[in-house]
């Protein structure tokens, strides 16, 4: 296990994740060039998406936990259990969600509110992509087992290679380059997915040349029940959180599809696609701190922990926002690199505006609620979470978008709202140190 400091853990993960969130971006940069509907359906179907490949986040944030803390208690036995455990079990939750979402792609995307155009592309991507989804699943495990002994930059390669397997992909079958029919959003799927495959591959080789060997799935007999119940204490309060998120913005894209414009939905795709790199840092910075706390809490060095979060976030809010003062100087340039229409980017230039206090708030909670995380401090932000996505940003969303006919302005002002309120909540109890008591090894 190499040694970690929050710099060394973080600009790998950085890269990695803004690779990462380019791979969404690319897809959604070259359908814009082949139809606007096309490239807001990728956008729909990946809500539900979002949602199935949360079942992956139960299992791979608690082993990021439980791998963290027992390496740094020098119980490297356990970490290795941990991981294949991890591995299993995503592999056969991954096949189950892929059938589920191969089958009843379009009553799924029927009942979030997709119609029409819509529907119709959505179906075609779906099929593909969440029919190929096991893969994610495995990805996600891999990644985090690698990360967690230190081998970012590993991870991070890896991460180079699918994207430019997905972007040489996408503008072949997306474009019809080299005599290949225009596949458009059925190009696209197949892209993501054999990216993914390719990522997937080159991760297991990574792992059993560097890490570990495939003799670690020995440790599982007998079987390990009780880290399967770790596994599920920590990750099913933290992927409830993500549920939670997820579902909520299911809703609000449900509201935007069904009482607000198709002008307001491509907006809502390109300001949603343009806003992850504000806070790319903030997500790179919080996997980081996540890692660096569960170590030293597995090591009962809960001091230095605490300051470590400390510093996290304050070096995340600081080039979160110089990246959102850049972006507001430059909203109708960034908006414009997506589409020609001026009611579009005259909309987009104002969200990217409200966005500031969105990322206040994000900020707060990718940095803070990592740290909370990696101390095994999960039902906390798990609660707040629960009131505040659905009373705050939910609901919120729909008094001011609909009600009171704020449009996207509306649900910008109620997505601020909901993580101003949860950042301040998650400072809270940091800095009151009931997380020291909830470690787990």
């Amino acid at each position: 296990m190499k040694k970690m400091t929050l710099f060394s853990l973080s600009w790998p993960i950085f890269i990695e994740t803004a690779l990462f969130m380019a791979l969404g971006l690319v897809d959604v940069f070259v359908l814009s060039r082949y139809n606007d509907l096309a490239a807001s359906s990728v956008n729909t179907a990946n809500q539900a998406i979002s949602i199935c490949t949360l079942v992956f986040t139960v299992l791979s944030t608690a082993s990021a936990v439980l791998i963290s803390q027992n390496l740094g208690a020098n119980k490297n036995k356990e970490a290795s259990r941990i991981a294949a455990l991890s591995i299993t079990f995503n592999l056969i939750l991954g096949l189950i969600i892929s059938a589920v979402l191969a089958i009843f792609s379009r009553p799924i995307l029927s009942f979030i509110g997709a119609k029409g155009e819509i529907l119709e592309f959505a179906t075609e991507y779906l099929i593909i992509v969440g029919g190929f989804l096991f893969t994610q699943g495995l990805l996600n495990a891999l990644a985090v087992i690698i990360r967690n002994y230190g081998y970012t930059k590993l991870s991070m390669y890896v991460t180079v290679i699918m994207n430019v397997t997905n972007t040489v992909l996408d503008v072949i079958f997306v474009l019809g380059l080299f005599g290949c029919p225009q596949l458009g959003v059925k190009g696209v799927a197949i892209a993501t997915s054999v990216s993914r495959i390719v990522g997937m591959i080159v991760l297991l080789v990574v792992l059993f040349a560097k890490i570990e060997k495939p003799s670690m799935f020995k440790l599982l007999k007998p079987f390990p029940f009780k880290d399967l119940w770790l596994l599920l204490k920590v990750g099913v309060p933290s992927a409830f959180e993500s549920f939670n998120y997820n579902i909520s913005q299911l809703v609000v894209t449900s509201i935007v599809l069904n009482c607000l414009t198709d002008i307001e939905l491509i907006t809502k795709t390109y300001i949603s696609n343009i806003s992850m790199f504000f806070y790319i840092f903030s997500v790179s910075i919080g996997q980081a701190v996540q890692i660096l706390v569960g170590h030293l809490c597995g090591a009962r060095k809960y001091d230095e922990a605490y300051k470590s979060c400390l510093r996290a976030f304050k070096s995340a809010l600081i080039i979160a926002m110089c990246l959102e003062l850049v972006g507001i100087i430059f909203r109708y340039q960034l908006v414009g690199i997506f589409t020609q229409n001026q009611e579009v980017i005259q909309m987009g230039a104002m969200l990217i505006i409200i966005n500031i206090f969105v990322e206040i708030g994000r900020t707060t909670n990718l940095t803070v609620i990592s740290s909370l995380r990696g101390a095994g401090d999960v039902f906390f932000p798990t609660g707040v979470a629960i009131f505040s996505m659905w009373l705050v940003s939910t609901l919120g969303s729909y008094i001011l978008a609909v009600v009171f006919g704020l449009g996207l302005n509306g649900l910008w002002i109620a997505f601020a709202a909901d993580e101003c309120l949860r950042g301040a909540l998650m400072l809270w109890r940091w800095k009151k140190g009931k997380w020291r008591t909830k470690v787990l090894v």
